[in-house]
């Protein structure tokens, strides 16, 4: 089931509609693409503007935390 990304999602992923584990895919390939993977605890994301907006302003997070991220930032 396609889910609607919110627009604090929407700026890191497009705002198109995507089923969960894309839209997963797609902040992974964000966050790969801009280097924001921890380099000494590749478990921990570190956050650029966009992603401080997404991470309630954190600026960094566990990769385990991500699901829950994306879980509060779509809607049906």
């Amino acid at each position: 089931m396609p889910l609607t990304p919110s627009a604090v999602l929407a700026a890191v992923i497009g705002n198109k509609p995507a089923s969960r584990p894309d839209i997963i895919k797609k902040v992974w390939a964000y966050i790969k693409k801009q280097g924001l993977q921890d380099t000494i605890n590749k478990r921990m994301i570190n956050a650029d503007d966009k992603l401080k907006a997404l991470f309630a302003g954190k600026s960094q997070v566990s990769m385990f935390d991500l699901a829950k991220i994306v879980s509060s930032n779509v809607s049906k």
